[in-house]
C-alpha cells in the first residue's frame, strides 16, 4: 500500500514538473512583435503650387494669378505636420503668371518693381500645435501670415490665408500699380481702386518615401 502511495506521489510530481518545464520553455516567438512604421511624408516643390487672388474696382473683382516656380529642398517627416514644419522656400518674382502677358509685365514692373528686394519672395512655414503660419519676407519686411490648413486623403494639403499689403509696407507699391492700371481698375462707378488684401492659396501633395 505504501509503495502504491509513493508511486502515485512520484507520478504526480513528475507531471507537475513537466508542466512547469513546458511553461518555462515558452519563448518570445509566440508573442506578436510590434513593428514601427517607417513610412515618411515628403513635400516636394514639383508637387506644390502657389496661387493668389488680388482685387480691383469698388465691386472687388478678382484677378487670379500664380507663381510657376517654387524653390525649396525636399523635406520629409513622420507626419504631415512634421514634413511641413520649418520648410523654407523662395519664389522668383519672374515666375509670376496671370495668363495675360501685359498684366504680368505691369505687375513685375510697377508692383514688385516698386519694392525692395524685387527678385524673390522668401519665407518659412511654421506648423506646430495644429497652428500654421508662413513667415514671409517681402519688400524688406518679414511678417507672419496665418494659414488655415486642410488635409484630405492623408496627403493632400491645402493652406490658405489673406495677406494685407500694409503689413509688408507695400501700400506704395499698391499705389504704383493702381496708377499704371488706372482705367483698367475702374468699375461702373468710374472709381479706380486696387484692394490691399490678397488671398494666398498653397496646395501640395505629400509623397511617400
Amino acid at each position: 500500500m505504501k509503495r502504491s502511495i509513493t508511486l502515485l506521489i512520484a507520478i504526480f510530481l513528475g507531471i507537475t514538473s513537466c508542466k512547469q518545464e513546458k511553461k518555462e520553455t515558452k519563448t518570445d516567438a509566440d508573442t506578436p512583435v510590434q513593428v514601427e512604421s517607417t513610412e515618411k511624408f515628403v513635400v516636394k516643390p514639383e508637387g506644390t503650387s502657389v496661387k493668389w487672388t488680388a482685387y480691383k474696382t469698388t465691386e472687388k473683382k478678382a484677378v487670379n494669378g500664380e507663381f510657376a516656380v517654387l524653390k525649396f529642398e525636399n523635406k520629409e517627416g513622420a507626419t504631415p505636420q512634421e514634413a511641413l514644419n520649418n520648410l523654407s522656400f523662395s519664389i522668383p518674382i519672374s515666375s509670376l503668371i496671370t495668363k495675360d502677358e501685359t498684366r504680368d509685365a505691369k505687375l513685375k514692373e510697377f508692383f514688385f518693381g516698386a519694392m525692395l528686394d524685387t527678385d524673390f519672395l522668401k519665407g518659412t512655414i511654421k506648423y506646430e500645435n495644429n497652428a500654421c503660419t508662413a513667415s514671409i519676407t517681402m519688400n524688406g519686411v518679414t511678417n507672419d501670415l496665418p494659414l488655415i490648413v486642410k488635409i484630405t486623403d492623408g496627403r493632400r494639403v491645402n493652406m490658405a490665408g489673406s495677406m494685407n499689403l500694409k503689413d509688408w509696407n507695400a501700400l506704395g507699391a499698391l499705389e504704383s500699380i493702381n496708377k499704371a492700371c488706372l482705367d483698367l481698375h475702374k468699375g461702373p462707378d468710374g472709381v479706380s481702386k486696387t484692394w490691399e488684401d490678397v488671398a494666398i492659396e498653397v496646395n501640395t501633395y505629400l509623397r511617400k518615401n
